[in-house]
């Protein structure tokens, strides 16, 4: 297949985090490209140039701006699409159950049962979703072959080119972040001519069973150094110690001649939890692809540990309650921050969500803003007003701007808690303020 912008059209099935930004990217690039997505409002949302994505997105809006100008990008929820399509792009969510931790995989078969019904000979398909190992041989590839009546690697190329992103950074993401390819030589080989049109990383070439391992093992090992970090801050809480004095240390620790890139050596942020679509469920699709062949212990255990923190952060207001013999039940708590990251709107898998499961039975007063989620997105100044804890989820810039002494003005009560969940406030100044202080690994 040559690759030609002219020549080659392409079809996005899925216009989220990952979709959209890379349907915008090749629309710039000059291909005509076709989004395909079940959200209806979000089809009119693009087709009209506004932007789905809440958050602070660098150069989000501004490629917006130029995409709708070329006028080489169109939204629809026609599965039809596909038809005319000589590359397609799978970026739907592939999330997994809460209770068996195994994968869910409905919305990627759906896609496939309609790409599969619709495509033509020649085209080559690249599964961008996360997937759980083996899945591209065992689901992917018979599903397409069966509802097309072609042939991988004989009429059609498939590939898994596994999505490496962050809200909060999605064009840089994709276009400065290496790519791993997986599939044949000859298909990997077309798809890296297209991808490096918008990707300037380095993009290695291997197979289908590689590419999945290393998505989900990335984000697994992610977990784990998350985990170590969240249970160095419930150590430092015991021994009365403050943890992010002793990760500034241990990070200050260098070897003479060290060559490795500062990131590898440095410890994580402890904090109130992991979220995204991501970290809390890749680990599980890694040990469900070896389901039966080994039992893992690190990757479960990582889990369990950052699952825990939100329920932490429920004990840790218990305790502050307590020592101002506050009854929860006729207290006034404000959570800041419902989306899982700093700055987004993104609110899947949010530690806010689990947060919020300890505190509904209690019978407190419960608020919740976030200026980035619709429903959340309230004046400050209102709900702060005679609350009697507040409780830092996100690292919002809009939080980090807050000052100590007129946060205590709003509140307006003799003893305020604050619980600090991502280090944001000044434990003395809070103290000093009058505040009961509680934060993750510094109490």
């Amino acid at each position: 297949m040559k690759i030609d912008p002219k020549l080659t059209k392409i079809a996005v099935c899925g216009l989220g985090y990952v979709g959209f930004p890379i349907a915008l990217l090749f629309a710039r690039a000059g291909f005509v490209v076709i989004g395909v997505d079940l959200n209806e409002q979000k089809i009119r949302l693009i087709n009209r140039g506004s932007n789905p994505i809440e958050g602070k997105e660098p150069g989000l809006k501004e490629l917006i701006r130029q995409v709708q100008s070329k006028g080489n990008l169109e939204a629809t929820s026609s599965t039809a699409a596909y038809q005319d399509a000589d590359f397609i792009i799978v970026a739907v969510e592939t999330p997994v159950d809460e209770k068996t931790n195994e994968p869910g995989f409905e919305a990627l078969k759906s896609a496939l049962f309609s790409i599969g019904q619709n495509i033509k000979k020649g085209v080559l398909i690249s599964i961008e979703s996360t997937i759980a190992p083996g899945t591209m041989k065992k689901i992917v590839q018979p599903i397409l072959e069966q509802q097309s009546g072609l042939v991988e690697g004989k009429d059609f190329d498939l590939v898994h080119c596994p999505e490496r992103l962050m809200p909060g950074h999605l064009l840089e993401n994709i276009n400065n972040y290496n790519r791993v390819l997986g599939g044949s030589s000859k298909a990997t080989a077309i798809a890296k001519s297209l991808y490096q049109k918008i990707v300037k990383g380095q993009i290695d070439q291997t197979d289908w069973l590689t590419a999945e391992i290393v998505k989900a093992g990335e984000n697994a090992y992610r977990d784990v150094q998350i985990a170590f970090a969240n249970e160095m801050a419930l150590f430092c809480e015991a021994l009365g110690a403050n943890v992010w004095e002793v990760r500034r240390l241990i990070n200050n620790c260098r070897r003479r001649g060290e060559t490795r890139p500062e990131a590898l050596r440095q410890m994580h942020f402890p904090g109130a939890g992991v979220g995204g679509h991501c970290i809390p469920k890749d680990p599980w699709l890694l040990t469900f692809g070896a389901k039966g062949l080994i039992e893992p212990q690190i990757v479960p255990l990582a889990r369990r540990i950052n699952k825990f923190m939100p329920r932490h952060m429920f004990d840790l207001l218990g305790q502050a309650l307590r020592e101002i013999d506050q009854p929860i039940a006729k207290s006034k708590i404000v959570v800041l921050g419902y989306a899982y990251a700093g700055n987004s709107d993104d609110c899947r898998n949010s530690p806010t969500e689990d947060l919020l499961k300890y505190l509904a039975p209690t019978g407190a007063e419960i608020i919740i803003h976030d200026p980035y989620v619709k429903e959340y997105k309230k004046p400050l100044q209102t709900v702060l007003k005679s609350v009697h804890a507040l409780i830092l989820m996100a690292d919002h810039d809009q939080y980090k701007k807050l000052k100590i002494k007129n946060i205590k003005k709003i509140m307006r009560v003799k003893k305020p808690i604050i619980i600090d969940g991502r280090n944001v406030f000044d434990k003395q100044k809070a103290i000093k303020e009058g505040f009961i202080y509680r934060g993750v690994g510094n109490i």
